[in-house]
C-alpha cells in the first residue's frame, strides 16, 4: 500500500528513536538499521488510516522484530569466533539515543551493553523500555504482551543482573580524562609497573576481533596480566603495523558515553577501546577490532575534525 508523504514523514520524525531503541536492543547499529529499515516496510503494507498511535504501533512493531532477533543472534553467538562485544558509538552519534538522565547514560554505556547479553531477550526488552525510555510498565506491557504486574517483576529482576554485573561507581569524565592519559603514558613507556598501579586488583581485558582480527578468545584478568597485555599491545611491531595497514594515530574520546581510545589509520578506524574507570583505578577494557563493527565509527569519525593525534602507535 502506497503511503502518502504525510506517512513518511511520519515515520521519518521517529525513526531516530526506533534507531535509538534498537541499537540498545541488539547492540549493533548495523542490525538497529535494518530492523527500522523493516519496521518501514511493515508500515507500509499495515496502511496508516486505522493506526490511532502511531509511536505506539512503531514501538510495537519494532521491539517484536528485535525480539526475534535477540533470540536469533543467542544461536548464532554461541558460534561466534572469540568474545562478542557490542558495536561501539562515538561521541555525536544520533543513534545514542536519550541521555537526559543517568538511567539513560547508562543504559547505552558499553559496560551496560555488554551485561545486557546476559538477560534473556524479554528481560532486555523490559529494561530497556523502562530504564532507556521510561515507557511506563502499562505499555510495556501491551508492548509485550504481558501483564503489568509481569512488567515490573522482570524489570526488577532484569535491573537487579545488570546493577549485580556493575564495577564501582564511575568517576567523572574530567577525571576519566586524567586517567586515559596516565594510562597510555604508561602503556608506552615499555613498563609494567606504572600500568598495574593503574588497574584494580580484579581489571579484565576483552577483545573482538570476529574471526577477521586476532583477537584472544579468553579475556585477561587481574592486573598484572592485563598490564602485560598492555603494554605488549602498545610495542611497536612489524607485523600489527601490517596486519592493520599502517601505524595508528591514537586519539582519546568518547563511546557510548564513557572514556575510549580510538586507533585510525588513513581515515579508518581500526580499533576502539571502552574503559570502565572507577575512583579505583581502571577496572575494564573493551577493545572493538573487527571491521564489520567499525564501519559506523570511520563515518562518524570522517565527519568530524578531531586535531592532531596524541602519538602512533607500534
Amino acid at each position: 500500500m502506497a503511503l502518502t508523504v504525510n506517512d513518511v514523514d511520519r515515520f521519518e520524525a521517529f525513526r531516530p528513536r526506533l534507531e535509538a531503541l534498537a541499537y540498545r536492543l541488539l547492540g549493533s547499529a548495523s542490525e538497529a538499521e535494518d530492523a527500522v529499515q523493516e519496521t518501514f516496510l511493515r508500515w507500509q503494507a499495515a496502511g496508516t488510516g486505522h493506526i490511532r498511535v502511531p509511536e505506539a504501533w512503531l514501538t510495537k512493531a519494532l521491539t517484536n522484530l528485535c525480539l526475534n532477533q535477540l533470540t536469533s543472534a543467542r544461536a548464532r553467538r554461541e558460534t561466534y569466533v572469540g568474545q562478542w562485544l557490542p558495536e561501539p558509538l562515538l561521541a555525536g552519534d544520533p543513534m545514542l539515543g536519550p541521555a537526559d538522565t543517568a538511567e539513560q547514560r547508562e543504559s547505552v554505556s558499553y559496560a551496560v551493553l555488554a551485561l545486557l547479553e546476559r538477560l534473556s531477550p524479554g528481560e532486555r526488552a523490559v529494561y530497556v523500555l523502562r530504564a532507556a525510555f521510561d515507557y511506563p510498565h502499562r505499555e510495556i506491557a501491551e508492548i509485550l504482551d504481558i501483564t503489568e504486574a509481569s512488567s515490573q517483576q522482570i524489570f526488577h529482576r532484569a535491573k537487579k543482573h545488570v546493577a549485580d554485573g556493575k564495577a564501582r561507581a564511575e568517576i567523572d569524565m574530567a577525571a576519566a580524562r586524567r586517567v586515559v592519559d596516565k594510562f597510555l603514558a604508561a602503556a608506552t613507556s615499555g613498563e609494567t609497573e606504572p600500568l598495574v598501579r593503574l588497574l584494580t586488583q580484579d581489571a579484565v581485558a576483552v577483545g573482538d576481533g570476529g574471526g577477521k582480527v586476532p583477537a584472544r578468545a579468553k579475556g585477561f584478568e587481574g592486573a598484572l596480566a592485563v598490564a602485560k597485555f598492555m603494554r605488549g599491545l602498545f610495542t611497536p611491531a612489524k607485523a600489527k603495523r601490517d596486519m592493520v595497514g599502517g601505524s595508528p594515530e591514537v586519539h582519546v574520546t568518547s563511546a557510548n558515553g564513557g572514556p575510549a581510545i580510538v586507533a585510525v589509520v588513513d581515515g579508518r578506524v581500526v580499533g576502539v577501546m571502552c574503559l570502565e574507570i572507577t575512583a579505583d583505578g581502571i577496572s575494564a577494557f573493551r577493545n572493538q577490532v573487527n571491521p564489520g563493527k567499525l564501519a559506523r565509527a570511520t563515518r562518524r569519525w570522517a565527519a568530524e575534525d578531531h586535531g592532531e593525534p596524541l602519538f602512533h602507535a607500534f
